[in-house]
């Protein structure tokens, strides 16, 4: 199998590292998955605000938010009000056309921090955003998912944030998360040194990021905030990977069937032809 592997574009925002993966020097999606950021981790000091997002808009998208460690509360034009903790996703729906967009905010919160200033001020967090398909009418919208399907796999936890997949021993698991196209999310979180074996869909594109620790696949070893993306064209049926990695690694494995329609980013817009980004 193929995987070339993407570097991230670094920068800081606020004291907390981001690393971006996609969009990434012309690379196109990952299914309908067109942008991946990892914030963090960071520590704030007692008197550190943290994350402090002000009100921002979004059309034609639905934002993901996956939580490592740490709270944020997000608020939207909706009236949305929510906090999402560890382990926990977060799914707003800036829907399809000019009339469907939204607006929100993002805010650090310390949930355990009444009393005790030796309480923990994380933050880690994975944001994507899942481009919608544009010939569908789609409302906006905003939802909240605080328990996922998990499983063990040997010394490997699997969380499923999104999408349905069926397990190297049979098993067939389906997560609640609102979609709009065929896409799959799984959060990878090795408990122990071991390996684990993931099954492939011959009609997706994948892409695997290193989100703490390293891993090894296929003879190579890919660090903290690579992602490793391979083609569709790479993935017949009955195709699986093998992922070996140390204690404490954890992986965000995402994929999908592509998009009928191109996807084109500005700023906080997603759109599928020019005339719509300048509107």
């Amino acid at each position: 199998m193929t995987i070339r592997t993407l570097e991230p574009r670094s920068t800081e925002v606020g004291g907390v590292p981001i690393a971006r993966l996609l969009p990434n020097k012309g690379k196109q999606p990952i299914g309908a998955w067109c942008f991946l950021d990892h914030a963090g981790p960071a520590e704030f000091a007692q008197d550190d605000l943290g994350v402090q997002v002000g009100r921002h808009p979004h059309t034609n998208l639905q934002t993901f938010s996956r939580m490592i460690d740490g709270e944020i509360l997000h608020k939207d034009s909706l009236g949305s009000e929510q906090v999402i903790a560890k382990n926990q996703v977060n799914l707003m729906t800036a829907g399809t056309g000019l009339n469907q967009g939204i607006s929100h905010t993002e805010q650090s919160v310390f949930l355990d921090n009444a009393d005790s200033s030796a309480a923990h001020r994380h933050i880690n967090m994975i944001q994507l955003w899942i481009a919608l398909p544009t010939d569908q009418q789609i409302e906006r919208s905003f939802h909240h998912y605080p328990e996922l399907p998990a499983w063990t796999e040997g010394n490997v936890e699997l969380i499923l944030t999104t999408g349905s997949y069926q397990s190297a021993s049979g098993e067939h698991h389906q997560a609640p998360t609102l979609q709009y196209s065929k896409i799959v999310g799984i959060d990878v979180h090795f408990l122990e040194d071991g390996d684990v074996t993931l099954n492939l869909e011959a009609s997706f594109e994948y892409g695997i990021l290193v989100v703490v620790g390293a891993l090894e696949s296929e003879g190579q070893v890919y660090k903290k905030d690579q992602l490793l993306r391979f083609h569709r064209t790479d993935v017949s049926n009955d195709t699986t990977i093998t992922l070996v990695a140390n204690k404490g690694t954890r992986l965000m494995f995402i994929g999908g069937e592509p998009l009928s329609n191109q996807v084109l980013l500005w700023w906080n817009f997603v759109a599928d032809n020019k005339e719509e980004l300048k509107q």
